[in-house]
């Protein structure tokens, strides 16, 4: 079996729920951790080893984690046989509360959770609190950050929407200019 064929295997059979209760915004989620406890059987079954790495960048004056998400064939010593997925999270270092390892320790985890979800095809979608949740916040539009193109969040909403996510859900938590709003509706 090659690597693809195992990881095709892998994506059908996983399922990892959302057993985290984030007590603020009253969603659940699923963790990096949830996903990595999940993964664990499926090294033995179909002998192979996930490897997850982090690497510190920079672009333009914002500081990122840069997570790798890669799942290696042990019976193959081929160079082909790896596939790998990428995730990005900027630390905040503005964040109130926490110590700047803790804020860096937040967005790995945050950048390995969507690795691993990239690369299994962990489904985000529809109730995904990363792109809808307003965390208790009204609708006005002064309490709504903009969406701007390009952005993390617009990443994040262009991927919910593929998935099937409403636009409207995605009104409700961001103020949607004009140029954006045609991006998002093709």
């Amino acid at each position: 079996m090659t690597i693809l064929e195992k990881l095709q295997k892998i994506q059908v059979e996983l399922k990892v729920s959302k057993s985290q209760v984030n007590a603020f915004g009253k969603y659940k989620y699923r963790s990096a951790e949830d996903i990595l406890e999940s993964i664990k059987p499926f090294e033995t079954k179909y002998n192979v080893v996930f490897k997850i790495t982090d690497e510190l960048k920079e672009l333009a004056g914002y500081v990122y984690v840069n997570s790798e998400a890669k799942i290696i064939d042990t019976e193959s010593t081929d160079r082909e046989s790896s596939v790998s997925s990428t995730a990005q999270a900027i630390i905040d270092f503005n964040a109130k509360g926490m110590q700047n390892p803790q804020k860096t320790g937040s967005a790995s985890s945050y950048a390995k959770k969507y690795a691993l979800g990239n690369l299994l095809l962990i489904d985000e979608s529809a109730l995904d609190p990363d792109a809808t949740n307003t965390h208790g916040k009204t609708s006005s539009k002064a309490s709504k950050p903009t969406l701007k193109l390009g952005s993390p969040e617009y990443n994040k909403v262009v991927s919910f929407m593929a998935k099937g996510g409403e636009y409207s859900k995605v009104t409700l938590k961001y103020n949607i200019p004009s140029d954006v709003e045609k991006q998002l509706k093709k």
